[in-house]
């Protein structure tokens, strides 16, 4: 899934690690992510939480995409820092999946996301 994957290998965003059921993800944030107060753009956040939620998902076997997510920014990156996101599944049931993704800098929480997926049926 990640050879394929265009809008991570742009953003520079890389599968460090995985296993059933988690994955970790890492990005380093460049200057051209950071908005107009100096810090990393949410998006540049929501997008290394939302690769390592889609590997961590899709490490069953089954195509599976996001259903619904939500993050709650704890603290600001900065060009510089080195995002860590390490995606865990907390239940599955039937076609569904539920996976708390936590983002890290240097051991400073920066997000939490929780991402709900769902299996599809057929593959794409």
């Amino acid at each position: 899934m990640m050879a394929g994957d265009a809008a991570s290998r742009m953003l520079g965003i890389e599968l460090v690690d995985h296993g059933e059921g988690w994955a970790r993800t890492q990005m380093t944030v460049r200057d051209d992510m950071v908005n107009g107060h100096g810090i990393c753009h949410g998006g540049m956040i929501f997008s290394v939480a939302d690769t390592a939620f889609a590997c961590a998902c899709n490490s069953w076997g089954p195509v599976t995409v996001a259903a619904e997510c939500d993050i709650v920014f704890a603290a600001p990156a900065r060009a510089g820092d080195v995002l860590t996101a390490e995606a865990r599944l907390r239940s599955r049931f039937g076609r569904t999946g539920l996976y708390d993704i936590a983002v890290e800098s240097d051991g400073r929480l920066i997000a939490e996301f929780r991402g709900r997926s769902s299996e599809l049926k057929m593959p794409v």
